[in-house]
């Protein structure tokens, strides 16, 4: 992280992906039940979920994380940004689905394929940049039971994605996916460092990282939050990638202008 400056893209370690600083996490346009956000929200209608999407874009924003378990996320992205799909990298998940009001998970080759092609149709796309397993925390099970790296190669080698990855939360689990990964995706924060050797080894094998809950699900001062990965977390260096969800442009352009200082 130390390296890019501002918004700029940076490469996602040898993935052939760039992404910028700071991108979005989609979860809160499409699900707004079973969250661990410290406060409830609404959901926005399709409007707003739109202009909220084209602004991040404007705002110079270039990656977009989303999955299947995100609710609407994934079709709302298709709806609102198909046009604009050459603009940013665009990273899905594989593995956990949400519907009527419960989450499900499957990693059978069959749920699996299922699931990736319905996510290319809510996303009106050919392919995705990225596609990363959703874990349901048995990391070690899903390598050495499911056989995950195989169907997750098989996606890229077809085309499906440019790249394959692991967002797991277990730090054998997150090793074991270093074998195989183009990128992984992790929690890091300054209240849980957990992840920081995986972090190290990643960046030392050329494999992109990404973060997810750098803010804590909300329950972190943003301004220290980000101010500890961009400038003060020994791996900030292997880091590509902080994605923040958010249902304001305001806050999203302060977290931009903090990545800028």
């Amino acid at each position: 992280m130390g390296k890019g400056c501002g918004m700029d893209r940076l490469a996602l370690g040898r993935s052939g992906l760039d992404v910028t600083p700071i991108g979005y996490g989609a979860f809160k346009i499409g699900r707004n039940e079973g969250i661990k956000y410290p406060h409830d929200y609404d959901l926005p209608d399709e409007r707003e979920a739109s202009d909220l999407l084209r602004g991040l874009l404007d705002l110079g924003i270039a990656f977009i994380d989303t999955a299947p378990a995100y609710g609407l996320s994934e079709e709302r992205i298709g709806r609102a940004l198909a046009d604009r799909r050459h603009e940013f990298t665009l990273s899905t998940k594989v593995g956990e689905t949400w519907e009527d009001g419960r989450s499900t998970f499957d990693f059978t080759r069959t749920g699996m394929e299922r699931s990736v092609a319905r996510s290319l149709e809510r996303l009106q796309c050919d392919s995705v940049d990225l596609l990363l397993v959703h874990s349901d925390g048995g990391d070690m099970e899903l390598h050495e039971r499911h056989g995950i790296d195989a169907s997750m190669r098989r996606f890229r080698d077809r085309g499906d994605t440019r790249a394959i990855g692991f967002s797991g939360k277990t730090t054998d689990g997150m090793l074991r996916a270093l074998e195989w990964s183009d990128v992984i995706m992790v929690e890091y924060h300054a209240g849980d460092r957990t992840m920081e050797e995986v972090i190290r080894v990643a960046g030392d094998r050329g494999i992109g990282v990404l973060i997810k809950k750098g803010l804590g699900s909300g329950h972190l001062d943003p301004a220290a939050a980000l101010g500890f990965l961009l400038r003060e977390s020994p791996v900030r260096d292997a880091i590509s990638s902080i994605v923040i969800g958010s249902l304001s442009l305001d806050r999203m352009t302060s977290n931009v202008e903090m990545a800028c200082t």
